[in-house]
């Protein structure tokens, strides 16, 4: 007999928390405040994994998922969830990883940021196989809990035109001679062109490659193929095409990027993460920033347009080459760049990039703790006039930015920051980059 539980909340994942016997059971497709029938169909050591069979009791901030694959289609896993409560969710792991893990409670929460919940993701890599049973190819995101190809055709957080793709794109891949060698495409929206970059074990024959022109022909796309690693990705068909960017209209910028290169999924909330990250971190002419994680200079070219001198540092040559391009494109001789490994930066290598007014940090997931120990200690330092940080390699920067994809190791950061290097968060809230999943971006502001 299945087991009938109380959920009494939401974890990281989205997943529902319910007890039984005092283990702790986590439910897929329950939600705070609900009673539901659960079959358990893993159990570990200290927890179990179950899904809902029936909500006995719906929770008022259920409602009705847009997908018809939801529940099946990893891609999603809060379409019942109201989309405002879906933020507030994600503000309560911000403060509660920032409390249990960082030892640290923000002074102000920052209004959380958010927007469209459909049709918003410019970005995406849809797997694909050939599949015998289902007479055919399938292309999409994988089902929940499987390596299974979700058996889609359409999608509701991909932008309109791309979710129309998908069928024609089963068909399509159905007819070529090297189906079985296509392990996935790569979705790219910009302004002007959407881009679809086949990943090819085995390349086009001259027929299959008749069918691919005339596919992109059709469809108004610019299709490119990928033999081998990131440096084989070029230009299939056509060969010249309207150049792949987003805009920052605030900023007066344009930032074209190559369709494997790394941007953010959501351009609205983008455009407003950089508005918010610039009031926060104030950048004035005469003041010397680095932007750290910069990439291809989403954060750096709009401090740059304020008048500040800015440095950005980037790890991969690639992402520094496009920023610097980036920079020419709009004009803005005061930004400049270098490539450095910010995983094994040392005080030391710190110290020689010489002193810093404010710093803005972008890491990936796993967050920035080398660096942030490697920051001097704030504490040793008074305030200091824009542009004019104290002599000394040592200076500590008087604010950071920290722009996180991870709550959790942002509040690792943050402990080492306020406990450790002596500044104060004074403000923190979320950005919902990614509506109806668990992912939580953020930002923090820090002080000394």
């Amino acid at each position: 007999m299945n087991p009938i539980v109380d959920i009494l909340s939401l974890d990281h994942e989205g997943h529902g928390i319910a007890r039984i016997d005092s283990k702790v059971t986590f439910v897929d497709g329950a939600l705070a405040g609900e009673q539901a029938e659960i079959n358990i169909y893993r159990k570990h050591a200290k927890y179990n994994s179950a899904h809902a069979i029936t909500i006995l009791k719906p929770s008022a901030q259920r409602t009705d998922p847009r997908c018809t694959y939801f529940g099946r289609c990893g891609g999603c896993s809060m379409q019942h969830l109201e989309p405002g409560a879906q933020v507030a969710a994600k503000q309560r792991v911000l403060e509660e990883n920032l409390a249990r893990i960082g030892k640290v409670t923000p002074g102000i929460i920052l209004p959380a940021l958010h927007g469209p919940s459909w049709r918003y993701r410019t970005r995406a890599r849809l797997s694909a196989r050939w599949v015998d049973k289902k007479g055919g190819g399938l292309v999409g995101f994988r089902e929940r809990r499987s390596s299974f190809i979700t058996d889609m055709s359409s999608c509701e957080v991909l932008t309109a035109d791309v979710s129309a793709l998908i069928q024609p794109l089963r068909e399509l891949i159905g007819e070529l001679s090297n189906a079985g060698r296509i392990p996935q495409v790569e979705v790219a929206v910009g302004e002007h062109i959407t881009v679809l970059v086949f990943r090819l074990l085995e390349p086009w024959n001259d027929a299959d490659a008749a069918k691919v022109r005339r596919f992109a022909e059709q469809h108004g796309i610019q299709i490119w193929e990928q033999s081998k690693g990131p440096d084989t990705v070029r230009p299939f068909w056509p060969l010249t095409a309207p150049e792949l960017s987003y805009s920052l209209p605030e900023f007066d910028l344009v930032m074209p990027f190559s369709p494997t290169e790394f941007t953010q999924v959501n351009t609205g909330i983008n455009r407003a993460l950089v508005s918010r990250a610039m009031r926060l971190l104030n950048p004035q002419p005469g003041e010397r920033i680095a932007d750290l994680f910069c990439g291809l200079g989403n954060f750096t070219l709009p401090i740059a347009r304020s008048g500040a001198d800015v440095i950005g540092i980037e790890g991969s040559a690639e992402l520094v080459a496009r920023a610097r391009a980036n920079a020419l494109r709009n004009h803005l001789p005061n930004a400049r760049f270098a490539v450095s490994n910010l995983f094994e930066i040392t005080p030391e290598s710190f110290a020689a990039l010489g002193p810093f007014d404010k710093l803005l940090i972008d890491p990936p997931r796993s967050g920035a703790i080398e660096l942030v120990k490697s920051l001097p200690d704030a504490t040793k330092f008074g305030s200091a006039e824009p542009g004019t940080a104290e002599s000394g390699t040592g200076s500590a920067p008087q604010r950071i930015v920290y722009v996180s994809c991870d709550p959790a190791t942002l509040a690792r950061d943050a402990e080492v920051l306020v406990h450790v290097k002596g500044y104060r968060l004074e403000a923190a809230g979320v950005a919902n980059m990614f509506p109806h999943t668990a992912h939580v971006e953020s930002i923090a502001l820090f002080e000394r």
